[in-house]
């Protein structure tokens, strides 16, 4: 059991960072600039789709980006879905200003799931751009998803490269890391090795065909885009990472905030697979073993972490055998290893991060807050998250709860 949560983290760690540096030498390092995408021999109409709920306050600022990209022909549909401030109100004011922004407006909090189904139905588009609501989608992030889902006919979806906007906290420059170093990374290596655990929600790209033949997405699912992308990838259809289609977003920056989105995170997780694992089973979509063993693993760590920490806790009061006795949980021989495997981590993310931000390393001082901060919640997370999946009704919708999106 000590094995395992000793080594659990370094095989993991070992396996993102030779996939990422793979990726990048195989994929990254010679292709063409951001402001380059490559060349379209016919560039078809896309719809950008943008949900939205109670957004009054980045809604204008998330429609101008979006109408600003370098693309011949395409469309804005955003999706108020029953909002309770004045987000109506100015989707509308813009739709009277702007020939190529359709606003749908739905008369309750339906969640992002129904949202997004609305606005695909509307496109005109095959191919769908889809966004959060205080989203600021980067001037040729659809150019590159376009061409990702043009180049194949296998092709069903394509995910991009969230960066953080708010930088201003602590906790705000850890996640410039996080995205940097474990989202990112992890992205590139499960490319490399066939199958991604879960696009990115808040900027991914859709072949309106792969989604119509899985049925969109579902309602009942805490987070969409997980079960969407397992969905999708059960179908055999091809998910791919683009890392030059940039998309900058806000994030929690209390600890509160951030609790309430890892949690749903990983009850997210759980649900998808309860509900995903029995039907992995058959051969046909052995390639989903890795993405499910993988996960089964995580949650196998963090059940493993806490039960070590109980026993270090009973053990200051009740005398335990010696093979279940912990002295202590201060980092000792083997926490410096750790340490140096994230230090290489963060310093490889570095080397393919740069491409996008010349100053991403700065944030990396940071970094060093990022185990206390973040292995602690997303085990907790974890943990709580198991018992709550399954103690969640079935066939409950899940509707729109606003985050924490920073300190403004």
């Amino acid at each position: 059991m000590f094995g395992f949560a000793f080594y659990y983290p370094i095989v993991m760690s070992f396996f993102w960072v030779s996939g990422g540096l793979y990726y990048y030498f195989r994929r990254e390092r010679h292709a063409p600039p951001r402001t380059a995408p490559p060349a379209l021999a016919d560039a078809p109409m896309a719809s950008i789709l943008i949900p939205c709920f109670n957004e009054g306050e980045q809604v204008d600022e998330t429609i101008a980006a979006a109408l600003a990209q370098c693309y011949p022909d395409f469309e804005v549909i955003a999706i108020n879905d029953g909002s309770s401030d004045d987000t109506a109100d100015k989707l509308q004011a813009l739709a009277e200003r702007h020939e190529r922004l359709r606003v749908i407006h739905l008369d309750r909090n339906m969640g992002k799931a129904n949202a997004l189904r609305m606005g695909a139905l509307a496109a005109r588009s095959e191919y769908l751009i889809c966004i959060d609501g205080d989203a600021l989608l980067d001037s040729y992030a659809t150019h590159w998803m376009v061409w990702h889902l043009t180049s194949g006919p296998r092709v069903g979806a394509v995910t991009g490269n969230p960066r953080i906007r708010n930088r201003s906290s602590l906790l705000g420059r850890i996640q410039v890391g996080e995205f940097s170093s474990i989202i990112g990374m992890i992205k590139r290596a499960q490319r490399v090795y066939g199958r991604l655990f879960t696009v990115s929600g808040v900027i991914t790209g859709f072949r309106r065909t792969a989604l119509h033949r899985i049925g969109y997405w579902s309602d009942n699912m805490v987070t969409e885009d997980i079960d969407i992308s397992w969905r999708l990838q059960m179908d055999h259809w091809d998910i791919r990472y683009e890392p030059n289609a940039l998309c900058f977003i806000l994030m929690p920056e209390t600890l509160r905030g951030l609790w309430r989105q890892r949690l749903r995170w990983a009850q997210g997780g759980v649900e998808v697979m309860l509900r995903h694992t029995q039907d992995l089973l058959s051969w046909r979509k052995r390639r989903m073993w890795v993405v499910l063993c993988e996960y089964l693993f995580s949650v196998a760590w963090a059940y493993t972490m806490v039960l070590i920490i109980a026993l270090w806790a009973i053990g200051l009061v009740v005398a335990l055998p010696p093979a279940l006795h912990i002295d202590t949980i201060l980092p000792r021989w083997h926490g410096v290893v750790l340490a140096m495997v994230c230090l290489l981590q963060f310093a490889a993310s570095i080397i393919i991060d740069r491409r996008y931000e010349t100053r991403v390393g700065r944030n990396y001082y940071w970094m060093i807050w990022y185990p206390v901060a973040y292995w602690l919640i997303g085990m907790a997370s974890t943990v709580v998250a198991l018992p709550k999946a399954l103690l969640k009704r079935r066939n409950t919708r899940a509707v729109w709860v606003s985050p924490d999106r920073g300190i403004r």
